[in-house]
């Protein structure tokens, strides 16, 4: 059973930058991607930004140029360095990890959500 842990929601005015931090503990089997997903109400959860284990990185476009996503192997943590935030990047943000039981089988984990509010 893995736990999620996150932290550094919260409000931030237009432009401002936020840091949203993910551990994964008890992790047993081999920690494959990590990332954050974001969700808004009445929409889908939607990639925001993950990073494989060999550190290949993905954005959604609408955060390129401004967020940067990294990972610690050695402690199971993944960051999300968040700049420029924009209204529209208010939303709940969810961490998603990634575990490898076998060559077959992965499951994703996911935290419990952070709020990150934009807004003046």
């Amino acid at each position: 059973q893995v736990d999620i842990m996150e932290s550094g929601g919260g409000l931030v005015q237009p432009g401002g930058s936020l840091t949203l931090s993910c551990a994964a503990s008890r992790t047993i089997y081999t920690i494959t991607h990590m990332g954050w997903y974001r969700q808004t109400p009445g929409n889908q959860r939607e990639l925001v930004a993950q990073i494989s284990g060999a550190g290949t990185t993905n954005y959604a476009d609408s955060v390129k140029g401004r967020f940067t996503i990294s990972r610690d192997n050695a402690k199971n943590t993944v960051t999300l360095q968040m700049n420029g935030l924009k209204p529209e990047d208010t939303a709940v943000y969810y961490c998603n990890v990634g575990e490898r039981y076998n060559s077959y089988i992965e499951r994703d984990h996911w935290g419990q959500g952070t709020q990150v509010t934009v807004s003046s």
